[in-house]
C-alpha cells in the first residue's frame, strides 16, 4: 500500500444516514412492484448492499460492471463491460445504484445498455456525483453526496489502484 495522504470527506454515520434516508423514499416508490436492483462492480458495492439492506421490498439482485478506469488513476474515453446483468430487465422497475459518477459516460453507456432490454422503468441512485465534471447529461435520480471540484475519493467501496475500498468512509486523496 503507498504511503498516501488523506482527509475524511463523509464520515461513516453521514453515510449510512444518507444510505437509509434514500431507501425510504425507494421503499415508498416502489412498494408491490417488480424491482431489481443492479449494483455496478466493483466500486458501489458496500453501497448496494446497505441500500438494498435497508429497503423493505422484495428485490431481485443482479450486477453489472463497466468501467473507463482499469486500473488507472485517469479515465479515459472507452467504456469496457465485463460483467452483463443476468436477470430479466423486461417490464421490472430497475434501481441502477452506482458509486460516483463524476463524467457520466460510463453511466451513459450503461443506461443505453439496459434500455435496451425494455425495462418498465429504470432508477439511477448514486453516492456521489461531481457535477462539475459532467460532459455527458445523464439522469441521476437520486445522489447520496455532491462534490464540487475533482477531487479524487476513496474508501466505501471508492478504490485507488483497488485499494482502500474497505475504508468505512470516504476520503480525499491529498498527495
Amino acid at each position: 500500500m503507498e504511503n498516501i495522504k488523506t482527509s475524511i470527506v463523509y464520515d461513516q454515520d453521514q453515510i449510512q444516514k444518507r444510505v437509509k434516508e434514500i431507501a425510504q423514499v425507494l421503499t415508498q416508490s416502489f412498494k408491490g412492484k417488480r424491482v431489481v436492483a443492479i449494483g455496478m462492480l466493483k466500486g458501489s458495492f458496500r453501497f448496494y448492499c446497505d441500500l438494498v439492506s435497508a429497503m423493505d421490498l422484495d428485490i431481485l439482485c443482479d450486477f453489472y460492471s463497466a468501467s473507463s478506469y482499469g486500473l488507472r488513476n485517469k479515465p479515459s474515453t472507452e467504456v469496457r463491460l465485463s460483467l452483463d446483468v443476468q436477470v430479466d430487465l423486461q417490464d421490472k422497475h430497475v434501481i441502477l445504484i452506482e458509486d460516483i459518477v463524476d463524467r457520466g459516460i460510463t453511466l451513459n453507456s450503461v443506461l443505453s445498455h439496459l434500455k435496451a432490454r425494455k425495462p418498465q422503468s429504470i432508477t439511477t441512485v448514486t453516492l456521489i456525483a461531481k457535477p462539475d465534471q459532467m460532459q455527458k447529461n445523464v439522469k441521476m435520480d437520486y445522489v447520496g453526496f455532491e462534490i464540487s471540484g475533482d477531487p479524487f475519493l476513496i474508501g466505501y467501496g471508492l478504490d485507488y489502484r483497488e485499494e482502500f475500498r474497505n475504508l468505512p468512509y470516504i476520503a480525499r486523496i491529498e498527495t
